[in-house]
Order: structure tokens, then C-alpha cells, then sequence
């Protein structure tokens, strides 16, 4: 069916485990795991996009200091014209960092919010399901 190489590869492989949920228990047990997720993954990356941000301005910034005056007695000269062609090239890709992280970082931290919101509405709602203290159902 398979050429001989990737047939060796499968078969090395061997069979697929089972799929299941990375909090869940062992096949069989009464008691599985508990799904838990956190806001702080979502904060974090939240954090990190605010200062890529902010550093791609910077360097932005720095890059078109650097390259001012540049040109001055470089009329006619091929390098420059490369420099130039390079300096707008990563200017626009820095624009392009800095204008991405300022949409990505109100998701994210709206994402973390939602998750904080639906851990709440999950455990209010389950409490009304919960046996008051010493009275079985």
C-alpha cells in the first residue's frame, strides 16, 4: 500500500494511542481529572505583546535617527540608494509588528477576563447542584 520507506515508518510508529483529554483519569477509574484552565497563560502573552509593542516604537524610532543625514555627499552613490530601499523595508515591518500587537493585546487580555468570568458563572451555577454539609441526597 505504502512505498517501502514510509511503511517502514509506520510501522515503527505502531498503533495510535487513544485520544483523551489531558485532565482526564486513567481509562476506567471512577474519577477522572479536573479540566483547569487559568487567565495567567492569556495575561502573560498579554504583558509580552504590550512590550513588543512598545519596543518595536522604539527601535523604530532609533532606526530613523540613526539614518538621518545619512545621504548627505552620498549623491549618486548605489549603496545608499540600497539603504535607503532596506531602512523602508523594516520600517514597514516594524509598523506592521507595532500595529498587530495593539490588536492582539486587547483579545488577549479579554480573553483572560472571559476566562475568569466563566469560572465564576460554572462554579455559581454547580453550586446550587452541591449537597448542603452532613445531608446526603
Amino acid at each position: 500500500m505504502y512505498a517501502e520507506s514510509w511503511q517502514r515508518l509506520l510501522d515503527q510508529a505502531g498503533q495510535p494511542g487513544a485520544m483523551s483529554l489531558a485532565s482526564a483519569g486513567p481509562a476506567g477509574s471512577e474519577r477522572g481529572g479536573e479540566l483547569k484552565h487559568s487567565a495567567k497563560p492569556w495575561s502573560d502573552a498579554a504583558g509580552t505583546v504590550h512590550s513588543l509593542q512598545t519596543d518595536t516604537a522604539k527601535v523604530k524610532g532609533a532606526l530613523t535617527t540613526a539614518h538621518t543625514g545619512a545621504e548627505a555627499g552620498t549623491a549618486g552613490l548605489a549603496s545608499m540608494a540600497a539603504l535607503k530601499s532596506v531602512l523602508a523595508s523594516w520600517e514597514k515591518r516594524l509598523t506592521a509588528v507595532h500595529t498587530e500587537c495593539g490588536s492582539l493585546e486587547p483579545a488577549l487580555r479579554e480573553t483572560a477576563w472571559a476566562q475568569g468570568e466563566v469560572d465564576a458563572g460554572v462554579k455559581s451555577a454547580l453550586a446550587q447542584y452541591s449537597a448542603p454539609s452532613g445531608k446526603g441526597r
